[in-house]
Formats: C-alpha cells, sequence, structure tokens
C-alpha cells in the first residue's frame, strides 16, 4: 500500500535516511520538546523515527514525515500512533504531532493532522480517534480543537513523575468522520 498523501502545502510520506539529521535538531530543541519530559539524544531520536515509520508495516498507519511541497523541507512528522497501555483511551488510536519551531504558527499541524484523520476515518473505518497532551499545553489543545476534537477528561499521566508540571494530561475525541 503507498501511504504517501499529499494537502495543499504539504506532503505525509514514509521516512527517508536524509530525515534523521533534521529530526534529531527537532528532538534536541528545548521549546520543541517543552511539553515533553526532556529532550532527545540523537540515538533516542533515530530510534523514534525508526519506530514511527515502521508502524505502517505493523498497524499499516503510523506517523508520517512531513515535507513541505514548496521548498522539499523535512518539518517534523503527523499521523496516527496507538494509544498507550494504562490511559483513557487506550487500545485506540491517536493523533499526534511534532513540528520545527520553523513550522509553528502557519496552519501545518491542522493541516497534516486532518488529511491523518481523513486517512483514518476513511481508509482505516476508525470509529474514533483520540489526542492527548499536557493540561497545559495551550498549542496543542489549539490544533484539536479546531480539528472538531472536544475534551474527554483529564488523566495524570503515568509515565511522569508524580511532580511533574507534565504530569496532568487531557485527553481529547473526534468520534464523526470530518465533514468532505
Amino acid at each position: 500500500m503507498d501511504f504517501d498523501m499529499r494537502t495543499d502545502r504539504l506532503l505525509l510520506r514514509r521516512w527517508h535516511d536524509t530525515d534523521r539529521e533534521p529530526f534529531a535538531q527537532l528532538t534536541a530543541d528545548d521549546e520543541v520538546m517543552h511539553y515533553f519530559p526532556a529532550p532527545l539524544s540523537r540515538e533516542q531520536s533515530d530510534a523514534l523515527a525508526a519506530r514511527a515509520d515502521a508502524m505502517f508495516d505493523v498497524h499499516g498507519y503510523g506517523l508520517w514525515a512531513l515535507e513541505r511541497l514548496d521548498t522539499g523541507q523535512f518539518i517534523g512528522f503527523t499521523g496516527l500512533a496507538p494509544m498507550l497501555e494504562g490511559i483513557p483511551g487506550s487500545g485506540g488510536v491517536e493523533v499526534g504531532w511534532r513540528l520545527a519551531q520553523s513550522a509553528w504558527g502557519q496552519g501545518f499541524a491542522t493541516e497534516a493532522a486532518t488529511a491523518a484523520l481523513r486517512f483514518g476515518f476513511d481508509t482505516l473505518g476508525l470509529a474514533e480517534v483520540n489526542s492527548i497532551t499536557a493540561v497545559i499545553n495551550i498549542r496543542s489543545r489549539r490544533v484539536m480543537e479546531r480539528l472538531g476534537m472536544r475534551p474527554a477528561g483529564e488523566f495524570d499521566h503515568p509515565r511522569l513523575p508524580e511532580d511533574s508540571p507534565l504530569r496532568r494530561h487531557v485527553r481529547y475525541l473526534i468520534a464523526t468522520p470530518l465533514s468532505r
């Protein structure tokens, strides 16, 4: 199956070896990783990229590398992933994204996540899709709301320490197909 998708401004595609360096820079950026436990080492970043791409072979969906059509620049990822065990929505599918700072504030996350949701509903036949983030991550929450997702409750993330300001998470949910 060909997993590549195009939007007006983006190519959502499988990962290339050439994505590893800019992805390592992205995941080492303190601002990009502000709502994650810590920036990633190069080894951790490469492993995440490999897992993101391998999901397509395992699940039939995954986290697409994002490439700007106008410049060919790699700007991050957006896509679908299995929800983690032990949190609300476990066993379901999550839509998520992580973009370089240079791509912030331009609507790329919303544009790419809309394409990922359409793939989930139209191709995979999903009944609902989740998204989670730290309660304090207002930027990602705004993207979720622009996607038509609605809050479905808060929870303490079991993989984060009790004293972490990121521990309290919110789950968003969309349970109906996007309008065409």
